[in-house]
């Protein structure tokens, strides 16, 4: 039996935001770099769009689900992720609002994964 999805989603939810501080300790740190533009990694939700998901038979005899059921699910494993350059200044006021949003967005991964983990906890002790 494969782990809960949600802890896979989470789990690269975790590694998007750290990548995330990363680009927002590095726009902070290079500020006064002449010539230094502001970067940011792509949104988490766009990369959940690029990955998708669909139902797929792992066992010919389930039932078939159309074209590319065979295919199965792809799994990540190390995620690159995508860092745009933009054409603005680095503003220390952007950069502190984006540490603060990628602060209260671990809080709340955090706090669903820990509801999840006594959710599954209590199914199995029931």
């Amino acid at each position: 039996m494969d782990s809960a999805y949600l802890f896979g989603i989470a789990s690269q939810r975790n590694a998007w935001l750290t990548a995330r501080q990363s680009v927002v300790a590095e726009n902070v740190a290079n500020a006064d770099t002449p010539d230094y533009k502001a970067k940011d990694i792509a949104p988490f939700e766009d990369v959940l769009n690029q990955i998708g998901m669909r139902m797929v038979a792992d066992n010919e005899a389930h039932i078939s689900m159309g074209s590319g059921a065979t295919e199965g699910v792809a799994h990540t494993g190390k995620q690159d992720w995508v860092v745009d350059t933009t054409d603005k200044d680095v503003s220390l006021e952007q950069e502190m609002l984006k540490a603060g949003e990628v602060s209260r967005a671990y809080s709340l991964n955090t706090s669903i994964v820990k509801a999840f983990n006594r959710m599954v906890l209590s199914t199995v002790k029931g």
